[in-house]
């Protein structure tokens, strides 16, 4: 199965300068991708549906997932006069279930942690996804992460395949020690390449802040996309990479 993570900047390029939400979602089909872990993805905004022309009727993750990924989850993070936005997960396969956790450790900067249980038709076992997206200080980061493990510990079998996936805002590096002891979960590209991915500004990737996290899985061909489409469609490069149980 292919996995695919991205910070879409809720459908606009860098800086906000151009709405390019169909764009993306060409570029998300085009990845071939089994699930889609977004952050930063509105659930509703009254003041653009009526700015821009081409906004699609209903959220965004639904008018992303449209055909391709029949099953989708939304967790609502942060809510404003306008709207609301949150992380989603797409799936070609059944959701069982799915919850999202409040990590948020500030009134006005509000975090989640979207858990989904996923069912491959032709696997007995579950796949449990947690979407994230941590705050941007490091003392948000340290409780979210050390929240993040807790919600492992409680909720999660210690033999289930699992996937963390988002955006960590991890510029400092912390986050791998903590979850590789407390959770066992491993990133991907540490693994196959020594060191996490550049993703962030995509024009010119220098900060490592998006990653993929698994435990009782195997991962092949990391890649982390800075080229073209991505390259205008978000601030953030999206990262994908092959799993198998």
């Amino acid at each position: 199965m292919k996995l695919l993570t991205l910070n879409m900047h809720k459908g606009f390029s860098s800086f906000n300068r151009k709405f390019i939400l169909h764009e993306l979602r060409e570029a998300i089909r085009g990845s071939g991708a089994d699930l889609v872990c977004l952050q930063e993805v509105l659930g509703d905004h009254q003041e653009h549906s009526t700015r821009y022309e081409t906004w699609p009727e209903g959220p965004q993750y639904e008018f992303l997932a449209d055909t391709i990924w029949s099953n989708f989850a939304y967790g609502r993070n942060a809510v404003y006069p306008a709207g609301h936005h949150g992380n989603a997960l797409l799936s070609k396969w059944p959701i069982l279930r799915y919850e999202n956790h409040d990590v948020s450790t500030r009134q006005h900067e509000r975090r989640g942690l979207l858990h989904s249980v996923v069912q491959q038709p032709e696997q007995d076992r579950e796949l449990h996804v947690i979407c994230t997206h941590l705050g941007l200080t490091g003392g948000q980061r340290m409780q979210q992460l050390n929240l993040l493990c807790d919600l492992v510990a409680r909720d999660i079998p210690e033999d289930a395949p699992l996937v963390v996936a988002g955006d960590f805002n991890d510029w400092r590096q912390q986050a791998h020690g903590l979850l590789q002891e407390r959770a066992g979960l491993r990133e991907i590209f540490i693994q196959a390449y020594g060191q996490a991915a550049r993703t962030f500004p995509v024009q010119l990737p220098l900060l490592r802040l998006d990653r993929i996290y698994i435990r009782n899985l195997q991962a092949t061909h990391p890649e982390a996309h800075t080229g073209a489409p991505w390259s205008h469609l978000s601030d953030h490069a999206p990262m994908s990479v092959e799993l198998t149980f």
